[in-house]
């Protein structure tokens, strides 16, 4: 373990303070801080980008920021008190009992928390307090397109910077993302090249392809560590009772954009309406709406037969998502392109079979517990689900069969490979 002082980019968790769930990115951020400001040996430091040039937190200033986005993520609430699991709950034929839920006043805190952190991170020194040879450790993408924001480290060659690349969609499908975001995309990633003394990935796929578009533009590839990432222990958890649809129900986890391959899947629900009407099985999707998705909104919003069967819920907490996917029919995630596809590995962990998208990244991480179909195969798609939620379905028992023994990847894990890197810096 590295003895050099580490100072953590907290700016993307200080963004995050007024929201009361976390996405993905925002679970790695908090895994990072906790590890990297929680060891003892060697200072530790929050560092926040801000107009006027970085500003330097202490270990103790830092650790409340990252306390404070936590506390505000009600992460920790049981399902029942989460009311937006109660509502989904009775949508789909089941019952919760009703517990006082203390999400309101927690994002009223978060607000207040923002404008109090926004005064400590303005009181806070520059870079010139950072001691010499430490590592800088910046985990999400926020700000790499505004490269004069890394500037400092111009001034300061004695530091080494270790950058997290999550993946390169908005680069190598342009056609998923919003206006301009292939371009500030790709000054991301030379930022990091232009910076980086090291740079850790999810997975291998994202490593290839991030050392490959560097090559190909010329531009330095750093060295690339892969540090899978971990499942929180939420999704094992096998407190409380499952929920319990009516009838079979599949579920869709991500925000709702073209990347995820949702217009398929809608469309598919409609045609499994027209074959078998009342009988059609339940999909819930759970995520935000998204950019560029008017044609999904349409679908959600306007076509009887996704209507009928499709149920779509935002802001479900994460104790509420584990008790619907233990008690789902399978997971479907369909993407034409995903970094990690973080949700194939949480609802395994639940303990739920996955029908995945046959993509690199997914037969990298569940070969040996998913079901691939091609995103473009929607017959493929339609057998799975009709067979899936037929009465006993010998398919779902053998997917279910799979899952015995299977460990999820840990946080510990990840850790254990990203350590020694920041060691050897």
């Amino acid at each position: 373990m590295t003895i050099r002082p580490v100072v953590f980019d907290l700016t993307r968790l200080v963004t995050r303070l007024h929201h009361a769930h976390p996405t993905g990115i925002d679970r790695v951020d908090l895994a990072y801080a906790r590890h990297l400001l929680g060891q003892t040996g060697a200072e530790r430091f929050g560092l926040v980008s801000t107009p006027r040039g970085p500003r330097l937190l202490d270990r103790a200033g830092a650790c409340a920021i990252v306390a404070q986005v936590a506390a505000g993520w009600v992460e920790d609430a049981a399902a029942e008190a989460d009311p937006v699991y109660r509502a989904l709950a009775a949508s789909l034929g089941s019952s919760v009992a009703a517990a006082s839920p203390a999400a309101p006043a927690r994002r009223a805190g978060g607000r207040r928390a923002a404008l109090a952190v926004r005064l400590q991170v303005e009181r806070a020194p520059g870079i010139a307090r950072l001691p010499a040879g430490a590592l800088y450790v910046h985990t999400s993408h926020l700000r790499l397109d505004r490269p004069g924001r890394f500037d400092w480290l111009y001034d300061r060659r004695d530091v080494r910077p270790v950058f997290f690349v999550h993946d390169l969609i908005p680069i190598e499908y342009p056609e998923y993302g919003r206006d301009g975001e292939a371009a500030r995309h790709a000054v991301r990633m030379r930022t990091v090249s232009r910076h980086a003394a090291a740079v850790v990935v999810n997975s291998a796929d994202v490593g290839r392809r991030f050392g490959a578009y560097l090559a190909a533009n010329g531009l330095r590839v750093p060295p690339v560590t892969v540090g899978p990432l971990g499942i929180e222990p939420a999704f094992l958890d096998r407190a409380g009772a499952p929920l319990a649809p009516a009838g079979p129900t599949f579920v869709a986890c991500g925000t709702i954009e073209p990347r995820k391959n949702y217009y398929g899947l809608l469309n598919l629900w409609r045609d499994l309406d027209a074959r078998l009407g009342p009988a059609t099985p339940r999909l819930v999707v759970v995520g935000r709406r998204g950019w560029e998705s008017e044609n999904l909104i349409d679908l959600l919003d306007r076509c009887p037969a996704v209507r009928r069967h499709v149920t779509e819920v935002r802001d479900l907490s994460t104790a509420g998502l584990v008790r619907l996917l233990r008690g789902a029919t399978a997971l479907l995630m369909p993407s034409f392109a995903e970094g990690y596809g973080l949700p194939v590995l949480e609802g395994a962990a639940a303990g739920l079979p996955v029908v995945a998208s046959d993509i690199p990244v997914h037969r990298e991480i569940a070969a040996s517990i998913a079901d691939f179909v091609h995103p473009l195969d929607g017959l493929g798609w339609m057998r799975a689900v009709e067979t899936l939620a037929s009465p006993g379905s010998p398919l779902r028992h053998e997917m279910l069969a799979r899952l015995d023994g299977f460990r999820p990847p840990t946080w510990d894990g990840h850790f254990a490979r990203v350590d020694p890197l920041l060691a050897a810096l």
